[in-house]
């Protein structure tokens, strides 16, 4: 089910994604509405799967020690059911996309340590799920992590802040479509 989303439902969405646990008041007076329209508004977006729950972000470095691995994936045999099967369920692998290009999944995989990495990797070489080669990236530094998603800006209502032209001049004599116009000067 598609629902045409307004303004006001974006800031509702960019209010609960910044404060999951907002009062209701609170989150009405944010968006400029009363309580009661806000809260029908809030529920309709539920009702219709757009938001599926309230979480808190754990800063994970500051529980436990951690290693973050990013990890390239091509299948030999086209098994992607087999390969989605047996990692859904593994905890340590907390994303996993499919790929074109080449290479047929990325994986983030979270543990304490490198040792414990490997054997996550040797267990899923066991199960025989079409692993031909694997290439594993170990993040050494955390640039950015955000968990709030511009989805304003992603349906085309949003401040346009970015992207921005990192120069101008005579080397961008092109214009990009939209509010992203780069000028020559």
């Amino acid at each position: 089910m598609s629902l045409a989303l307004d303004a006001t439902d974006l800031r509702i969405l960019d209010a609960i994604q910044r404060e999951g646990r907002i009062a209701k008041l609170a989150l009405a007076e944010r968006v400029g509405l009363s309580p009661t329209p806000c809260w029908k508004r809030l529920k309709r977006m539920e009702k219709a799967g757009i938001t599926t729950g309230y979480h808190a972000c754990v800063v994970l470095r500051l529980v436990a020690p951690i290693t973050t691995v990013v990890m390239r994936v091509t299948l030999g045999s086209h098994r992607q059911a087999d390969f989605e099967r047996v990692i859904r369920p593994v905890p340590e692998i907390v994303e996993c996309g499919s790929v074109g290009g080449g290479v047929d999944y990325f994986l983030k995989v979270l543990t304490r340590h490198i040792d414990d990495y490997q054997r996550l990797v040797d267990g899923l070489l066991e199960h025989e799920i079409g692993i031909d080669r694997y290439f594993t990236y170990i993040v050494t530094k955390l640039v950015k992590d955000d968990v709030v998603l511009p989805v304003a800006d992603l349906v085309g209502q949003g401040t346009g802040r970015w992207p921005k032209p990192l120069r101008s001049g005579p080397l961008w004599p092109f214009s990009l479509p939209g509010r992203f116009a780069i000028r020559a000067t």
